[in-house]
């Protein structure tokens, strides 16, 4: 039984790519989320920063696709647990996902397996269809987010502590993903399917 799918522009990039080639694109973008992390902003009213981090999720699963992405933002996850300072301005450590910012942290794999997902079906090829791939994961960080912030703040603080500071920021990234994910494929002059046993 074969599975047909689009090939992701890491694929079109390595078409020969194998688990090494595989390994260190997963190894790379768990990185690549990491430096993200250290773009860090604070919101004096929230415990949740603006920071970098939802941008190299989401852009991991476009690039990579589903599977490569979920496992670099697990992998991302597992060095901050065992203490690596990779969490937002330099935080690490397992009592980071006891926090505030944990729901948010735990969403990434998910958002960043749903933006694979519909890259993989090919929404990364047009403007419309990749600013809806972005808003969606970041609808499944808001969601899982904002849930665990529920615990920590009283719900009349929720959304001007979890959601609205963030709103702004994530349509402009979504908006340069858009441009930029078609640009790339035109520029690479790739469409089509590769087909998978």
């Amino acid at each position: 039984m074969s599975l047909v799918r689009s090939l992701t522009l890491a694929d079109a990039a390595l078409p020969r790519a194998g688990a090494l080639s595989d390994a260190l694109l997963i190894v790379g973008a768990s990185l690549v989320t990491a430096l993200a992390a250290q773009l860090a902003v604070p919101v004096p009213w929230s415990p949740v920063p603006i920071t970098g981090q939802t941008f190299a999720v989401l852009l991991s699963g476009a690039v990579l696709g589903a599977r490569r992405a979920t496992l670099a933002q697990a992998l991302y996850l597992a060095e901050g647990a065992l203490g690596l300072p990779v969490f937002a301005a330099g935080a690490a450590g397992a009592a980071t996902f006891a926090g505030p910012t944990a729901g948010y942290l735990l969403a990434f794999p998910l958002a960043a397996a749903l933006t694979g997902t519909l890259a993989e079906r090919g929404w990364d090829r047009r403007f419309l269809t990749t600013l809806a791939a972005m808003l969606l994961g970041s609808t499944v960080i808001f969601a899982l987010g904002l849930a665990v912030l529920a615990t920590f703040l009283p719900a009349g603080r929720l959304l001007a502590a979890g959601l609205y500071p963030f709103i702004p920021g994530d349509l402009v990234k979504a908006a340069l993903s858009a441009l930029a994910f078609p640009a790339a494929w035109r520029w690479a002059r790739l469409g089509g399917s590769r087909r998978y046993r």
